[in-house]
């Protein structure tokens, strides 16, 4: 008899679910893992993996059948997120799910019916690679800040500005790119398009990163760059809320990697720690080293139900900015600590680079960065709590 959902252990994933994740984890072993330390050093992924991405349907996870996609629940997402932060390549992730979430979210939310049968249904084989380019060098945070102009010219628009902490902005194949219609407008002057990355003015600078060193992040510049009108994408001037419509999506996406990281990093540890001899005893034998594992393991714990229950109303169509918001800064915060700890399990192997934790170490801390510094995040809970600030989903 099939297993129902409620007797799943989480009340969350049914056996579907978990076939799904064996079948994910048996290809990320087999086909991602004998790569990633290539990858990591040369900061270059093969194209041959996304194509096999998109023959195993995970770019399609939660998008139309019509375009190739499964038409999945959220938590087939979730599943697809936490096994490839298990993998131990933040950047890699990173590349796959910034593509699937940041680029193919826009795609499909506000692309016309012609761009959603070219792009996406080819993002979704695989065939074609995505960026999202929001964040500007003078902007960081600021959205409202941005400086890239997009001005009409006849059937064109003609695009000139900056981005730059850019996941996939060096090897993707096209750019889905905020920029002012209305510069006067601050927020409500944005727009989105959709660029060719082989259009003229684009250039691209791979930079030099702490971790997820797998991945081509990269500073942006368009100069002069002339794209056909209907490569605007949704209305004129409402760019802004198609942003914060997808924001919700984006931090539950932090937080979820983050506290699947902090998993694998006490999963890792424990192992270590059982066959760690120390004056006699195993590592997790002494009292002070299993108290903190106490603590560990609680407060991931609670960040993985928190991000479940959140995932649950979002895949409700329920709007959860707060929650998500929420989300991403205490499951980074807790996820930083926790990988921080756990190097310190393994003592002086914990440095080691032949040891996972310390590219860990370093590919968690974009998560307190990146998508929204955790002092945004706080000023925008703070103005939720305090000041009863209701942000309303777009319209």
């Amino acid at each position: 008899m099939m297993t129902t959902e409620l007797e799943m252990p989480t009340g969350y994933f049914a056996e579907e679910h978990e076939l799904f994740r064996k079948s994910l984890q048996d290809f990320l072993q087999k086909e991602v893992v004998p790569h990633i330390d290539k990858w990591e050093k040369s900061g270059t992924i093969e194209r041959f993996i996304w194509e096999k991405f998109g023959e195993m349907g995970f770019f399609g996870i939660n998008y139309p059948e019509e375009y190739g996609g499964l038409d999945l629940d959220l938590f087939y997402t979730v599943i697809f997120l936490e096994e490839l932060q298990k993998i131990n390549s933040g950047g890699f992730a990173a590349a796959m799910w910034a593509h699937a979430y940041l680029a193919m979210t826009h795609l499909n939310a506000e692309g016309s019916e012609e761009i959603k049968h070219k792009y996406l249904a080819k993002s979704i084989t695989g065939e074609m690679i995505g960026c999202l380019c929001i964040t500007e060098p003078f902007g960081g945070s600021d959205v409202a800040g941005m400086r890239t102009t997009a001005v009409k010219d006849g059937d064109e628009w003609v695009i000139n500005g900056s981005k730059t902490f850019i996941t996939n902005g060096v090897y993707s194949d096209y750019l889905v790119v905020s920029a002012k219609t209305s510069p006067k407008d601050r927020n409500k002057g944005i727009s989105i398009f959709l660029i060719d990355r082989d259009t003229p003015g684009i250039s691209a600078t791979k930079l030099d990163k702490l971790g997820w060193r797998a991945s081509d992040t990269a500073e942006i510049a368009f100069d002069e760059v002339r794209i056909p009108a209907d490569h605007l994408m949704g209305e004129e001037n409402k760019g802004f809320n198609y942003l914060m419509q997808h924001l919700a999506l984006e931090r539950l996406i932090m937080g979820v990697n983050a506290h699947a990281r902090a998993e694998y990093a006490l999963d890792y540890a424990l192992g270590y720690m059982h066959d760690r001899m120390a004056f006699g005893k195993r590592l997790n034998e002494f009292q002070a080293l299993r108290h903190k594992i106490a603590d560990i393991a609680s407060e991931i714990e609670m960040c993985k139900t928190f991000n479940y229950a959140i995932t649950k109303r979002l895949d409700n169509n329920e709007y959860v900015v707060k929650e998500a918001t929420m989300s991403k800064l205490l499951s980074t915060k807790m996820a930083d600590q926790a990988i921080y700890d756990c190097l310190q399990f393994l003592g002086g192997y914990g440095y080691v680079e032949e040891y996972p934790l310390a590219r860990m170490l370093r590919d968690s801390r974009l998560g307190p960065i990146g998508g929204g510094t955790s002092e945004i995040l706080r000023e925008i809970i703070a103005k939720m709590v305090i000041d009863k600030k209701e942000y309303k989903p777009a319209t």
